[in-house]
């Protein structure tokens, strides 16, 4: 007998001789293994965050608490604080406490994705991941368990703000960029963004990519030590997400220079949002990108919930149901008022999103199917 059919079957005789024994929950077959599904009595909403010291994820708390207030379903929260360890091993206690967990994790590292997943799988768990994961670790090779993968594309994220950087230095003079976490495919293909937008502008050099680790403070510190290095010749500052970009006008700043460098990000996060309004540092954040951490937290809470409750079977779902590409929308200061509109009202967002559907609620519909692909 081939091994994985043999797998398969002792699989299969487990979970006959545990519905022998104890009442039963819902089972749904996926490509030969089995999941049980679970009714809401039963459920726990998990959102798992990197930090609480980056808006993106102070937003995303947001989201969750929420979705949590719109089903009726009780919320835990994991302040990852920015390892992975501390990461893996609140989501373990948090699994063995009983629940069954519709976790929402934005993975510290993409490498961090097979040990959770296989946690919250053997616990009887479901789980979708935003943002990091593996480009071969895919949600329906997995199983059920493992409801889906979600992100904003990373590459159009930075070639939108790549470009915007470049024309708001008249499309010559040399930048800096700061990156997020280096095992992180969420900062790698906005970075390889950033560099293909680039290669339009033969003007424009990259002086020094150096990580920011998602963390103002950290990029506070590394912007400073940037400036020191290059001094008066950076003449923009990009960056893969507004935490750091916050921390880099900081340093600006400091040095006396924030009026006379321009700044790049993504996220639109609110106090970018106010920058912008404000006109400040002689309008000095050229673009950005909009996307929120409360939709993707709400979005993959209630795939997953909808996966543990069997309102969903995942084996059923097309491929970009299961590995998603989110709409992302570039903003400059002449379109903003379009989208910083949706933070006024997150709670209403979250009740249309529950209403529609994970993947119909404007302005962040799904428009495609994962991996993203880095340019060439």
């Amino acid at each position: 007998m081939r091994p994985l059919r043999r797998r398969l079957l002792l699989v299969v005789a487990a979970l006959t001789t545990v519905c022998l024994t104890a009442a039963c929950s819902v089972v749904t077959r996926v490509g030969g293994a089995n999941a049980k599904t679970y009714p809401k009595k039963d459920v726990v909403l998990v959102a798992s965050v990197i930090n609480t010291t980056n808006p993106y994820m102070v937003s995303m708390i947001q989201g969750a608490k929420a979705l949590s207030k719109r089903l009726g379903v009780p919320l835990k929260i994991v302040d990852s604080q920015g390892s992975s360890q501390t990461e893996i091993s609140k989501i373990q206690a948090i699994l063995a406490q009983g629940k069954k967990v519709a976790l929402m994790v934005n993975t510290v590292a993409s490498s961090d994705a097979p040990t959770i997943v296989n946690a919250v799988k053997a616990a009887g768990g479901y789980v979708t991941i935003w943002w990091n994961k593996p480009d071969s670790f895919e949600p329906a090779r997995v199983g059920n368990n493992f409801a889906a993968f979600q992100k904003f594309p990373g590459v159009v994220s930075g070639e939108c703000t790549g470009k915007a950087l470049a024309e708001g230095i008249g499309k010559k003079g040399d930048i800096i960029a700061l990156a997020g976490v280096l095992d992180s495919t969420t900062s790698q293909t906005r970075v390889a963004g950033l560099k293909q937008a680039l290669k339009a502008y033969p003007g424009v050099h990259l002086l020094d990519v150096q990580a920011g680790n998602w963390d103002p403070q950290v990029a506070f510190g590394v912007t400073q030590s940037l400036i020191s290095k290059y001094g008066k010749k950076i003449d923009g500052v990009w960056a893969a997400d507004d935490a750091m970009i916050l921390g880099a006008t900081e340093a600006m700043k400091k040095a006396g220079r924030f009026d006379q460098v321009k700044f790049a990000s993504d996220g639109l996060y609110p106090p970018v949002v106010k920058l912008m309004k404000d006109h400040a540092g002689n309008d000095a954040v050229v673009g950005e990108t909009f996307h929120r951490g409360y939709m993707a937290s709400a979005i993959g809470l209630y795939t997953s919930y909808l996966a543990v409750t069997g309102k969903i079977n995942p084996a059923k779902l097309p491929r970009d149901k299961r590995d998603s590409l989110f709409k992302l929308a570039c903003v400059t200061p002449a379109n903003l008022a379009e989208y910083s509109r949706y933070d006024d009202d997150i709670d209403g967002w979250v009740d249309t999103m529950v209403e529609k559907g994970p993947w119909n609620t404007a302005p962040a519909q799904l428009v495609g199917a994962g991996p993203e692909k880095l340019p060439r």
